[in-house]
C-alpha cells in the first residue's frame, strides 16, 4: 500500500504477509482522499480510526496534517506493525490504543472532526456501528462519519446517511448530524 497524498505522498508501506486484515486498497483510498478533501479542511482536525488493520488510512490522515488521529485495533500484531510505520516516519500524533472498538466507543466521551471505521465485512455488529457513533454523539459539529463495508450492506435508510460510492468492492458510506 501508498500513501496517497501529504508530506508521506509516495511511500510505500508494506505490510508482513502475517497481518490478517484486508487493508483499503489504493484504488478506493484514492478515491475516497478526493470525496474528503473538498469535504474537509484536514489541517488541524481529530480523526478517529476505528478497526485500524495496517494503519494506512491512520497515516494517511496524518500525513495530511490532522491534528491528531487515534487508531483502534485489537490485533497484536497489526498494532506491532503500526507501531513500526510510526517509528520509521517518525509520527508522533497517531495514538494507538490496543483494544475492542466497541469496548472504547461504549467508554469514549471525546468528540471528532471525522471518524472512519473499516470492520471486518462479516462483523455481525457491522450494521449498529453508525447508530453507535450517533447515539454516544461522537461527532463534533460538521463532522463526518465514513463507514466502509461490502455491498451487502446498505445504509441509505438511516436517518444520518448522506452519501454512498463503491471503488470496485469496496463501499463507502458517510453519515453527519442533521439538523
Amino acid at each position: 500500500m501508498r500513501i496517497i497524498s501529504g508530506k508521506f505522498k509516495g511511500r510505500r508501506i508494506s505490510a508482513p504477509s502475517n497481518i490478517t486484515a484486508r487493508p483499503t486498497t489504493d484504488f478506493a483510498k484514492e478515491g475516497l482522499f478526493n470525496l474528503l478533501n473538498n469535504r474537509i479542511d484536514f489541517e488541524g482536525i481529530d480523526v478517529l480510526d476505528l478497526f485500524a488493520g495496517t494503519g494506512g488510512i491512520g497515516v494517511e490522515f496524518v500525513s495530511r496534517d490532522c491534528q491528531s488521529v487515534i487508531s483502534i485495533e485489537q490485533n497484536e500484531r497489526q498494532c506491532a506493525f503500526i507501531r513500526k510505520v510510526c517509528t520509521e516516519l517518525k509520527i508522533s500524533n497517531l495514538s494507538l490504543l490496543k483494544m475492542d472498538v466497541f469496548k472504547f466507543l461504549n467508554a469514549c466521551h471525546s468528540k471528532f472532526d471525522m471518524i472512519f471505521a473499516d470492520p471486518p465485512y462479516e462483523l455481525k455488529e457491522l450494521a449498529d456501528i453508525p447508530q453507535i457513533i450517533f447515539d454516544k454523539k461522537l461527532l463534533k459539529a460538521d463532522g463526518l462519519f465514513v463507514l466502509e463495508h461490502s455491498a451487502k450492506n446498505q445504509f441509505d435508510k438511516h436517518p444520518n446517511f448522506i452519501d454512498h460510492r463503491n471503488y470496485g468492492n469496496v463501499n463507502f458510506s458517510f453519515f453527519a448530524e442533521k439538523e
